[in-house]
């Protein structure tokens, strides 16, 4: 599985983004699927993460603004991002599994600045 980000850019703090993640195959079967962000000199962690099922998950610092959603048809993930903070800004990657005991496949990042 391949998965290609994008959307990232630069942007002043209130203001929106779109990420999206395209998945070179079929993700409808995924049990999972989710984007993490690192910002420099620190782990990467959890956003946000969507289930086979549409169950979702933020992390506390996101909850309210950001909504993930993924559209089985066209195989992609999405990520829309309001009212962004410069604590937002980070490289966000993307992120999938097959199965919960498979393997994990990680996009190549997409970077998210944004200005004060």
């Amino acid at each position: 599985v391949q998965l290609q980000a994008s959307g990232g850019g630069l942007v002043q703090a209130g203001g929106s983004l779109r990420l999206s993640c395209a998945a070179s195959s079929r993700i409808d079967s995924f049990v999972a699927m989710g984007w993490y962000r690192q910002a420099p000199g620190k782990q990467r962690d959890l956003v946000a993460r969507i289930t086979s099922s549409g169950g979702t998950n933020y992390a506390d610092s996101v909850k309210g603004r950001f909504t993930i959603s993924r559209d089985n048809a066209k195989n992609t993930l999405y990520l829309q991002m309001n009212s962004l903070k410069s604590d937002d800004t980070a490289v966000y990657y993307c992120h999938a599994k097959k199965t919960f005991i498979g393997a994990d496949y990680w996009g190549q990042g997409t970077l998210v600045t944004v200005s004060s």
